[in-house]
């Protein structure tokens, strides 16, 4: 094999401009693909990071029994929370780890009732990871010895007629069903740019709503904020030991419209790159085919020395495996260069803000991260590209016949 190798090296720079166009051709594509993953792997750091920041965090720990009845909202108080949490915080990748209770309620106004997701939290463990804690439009953030005070968005003031220091009508859903309903103050509104969000959730203290409700110092969920995307399943894996009996989901299984999302993105991406190297892979089948014509009579020589017909298929193929292989270095390398600059210039996004409500969550710059998280996929599919491309042609070479190939001109 070390010869055939050898060979299929030296062969593939006999037509050194060919080589490199087909190098750049695979490079440059594999090098889009490494730039297009990265731009992703920025826009799931800026839209889906901060949505996860937003809608509820990366996981969520309940009770036994939550997941039976999650669109009601029940009030399933938790008996280990202190434990999980320091459990919780202990590993690398979470950043925060908050005590919540949530609960389904009423708010009402002269303009009406409205529909609202009541959360009770903690505001100085929430302020640091949480997007809409930082969001303030007008007046001010909660703090922990608030009473009778709720945190609201910009969206539900504006449907409900109130501005800070407004007071409305606030009822939620307390322990065994009982209603419980209690006058707030409007302490201060949240803009995040996205109304609908906005309309559905307020924020109330952790000890305002253990009060209210009925839950005498419990809580309903533990949620973690992690570092990065993709960290979840081996944080929640580590914690499984700790759980006693409690339930631990993901934001992929709490937000499925953004798992969707996601996978959408990448899949669409998988089928283009393919379809890229498809074409590629045309490149490499003609260079072979050209490179059978112009070396008839060394394949005829190498037949007449002994070389049978399989081991003359296995040098073409070894060199289309070699140029995909050339082509792929040289397409990390570019890839890995464009990205590096990528990363500390950022690309501007903010004019596509209004373009979708998830948008909203564009600071303003993306900033790539190195596109390496497909890598070994990627190669694979470009080999295997390569190795296809070369199979006619070296089946070609092969059926050459030696006398005929020695007296070609």
């Amino acid at each position: 094999m070390a010869l055939y190798l050898r060979l299929a090296w030296r062969n593939l720079w006999r037509q050194r401009r060919r080589t490199v166009i087909v190098a750049i051709a695979i490079g440059g594509t594999m090098a889009m693909m490494m730039w297009y993953d990265g731009l992703i792997g920025g826009f799931n750091e800026a839209i889906y990071g901060n949505a996860i920041r937003v809608l509820g965090g990366n996981i969520q720990i309940h009770a036994a029994g939550y997941a039976e009845e999650v669109n009601q909202l029940p009030l399933l108080p938790m008996t280990n929370d202190e434990a999980l949490v320091q459990v919780a915080q202990a590993q690398p990748q979470v950043m925060a780890a908050t005590r919540r209770v949530n609960t389904g309620g009423m708010a009402t106004t002269r303009e009406g009732a409205f529909g609202v997701t009541i959360v009770g939290v903690e505001p100085e463990k929430e302020l640091p990871v949480s997007l809409w804690a930082q969001e303030v439009s007008t007046g001010r953030y909660l703090t922990a010895d608030d009473q009778d005070v709720v945190y609201i968005g910009q969206g539900l003031a504006k449907a409900m007629g109130v501005t800070v220091g407004d007071r409305f009508t606030l009822a939620g859903r307390a322990m065994h069903q009982e209603m419980r309903s209690r006058t707030m103050t409007v302490a201060g509104i949240y803009d995040l740019g996205m109304p609908d969000i906005e309309k559905t959730t307020i924020y109330i203290t952790l000890a305002e709503a253990q009060d209210l409700y009925g839950l005498d110092g419990q809580i309903t969920e533990i949620t973690l904020f992690l570092k990065q995307i993709g960290e979840e399943p081996d944080v929640m894996e580590a914690l499984r030991p700790s759980l006693a009996g409690a339930e631990i989901v993901s934001w992929q299984t709490s937000f499925p419209e953004l798992e969707q999302a996601l996978a959408t993105k990448g899949g669409a991406m998988n089928v283009f790159s393919v379809i890229m190297m498809v074409i590629v892979g045309i490149g490499i089948l003609n260079l072979l085919l050209m490179a059978i014509y112009e070396r008839t009579r060394e394949i005829g020589i190498l037949a007449a020395l002994g070389l049978k017909p399989y081991q003359i298929s296995i040098l073409f193929v070894l060199e289309g495996a070699l140029m995909g292989l050339v082509g792929v270095a040289v397409g990390v390398v570019l890839g890995l260069l464009i990205n590096g600059v990528s990363k500390q210039v950022g690309m501007d996004f903010s004019a596509f803000t209004s373009i979708s409500s998830y948008m909203a969550l564009i600071s303003g710059k993306i900033y790539p991260t190195w596109g390496v998280d497909k890598l070994f996929g990627r190669t694979l599919t470009v080999l295997i590209i390569t190795v296809l491309a070369a199979l006619y042609p070296a089946r070609e070479a092969a059926q050459r016949e030696p006398a005929e190939a020695l007296h070609y001109v």
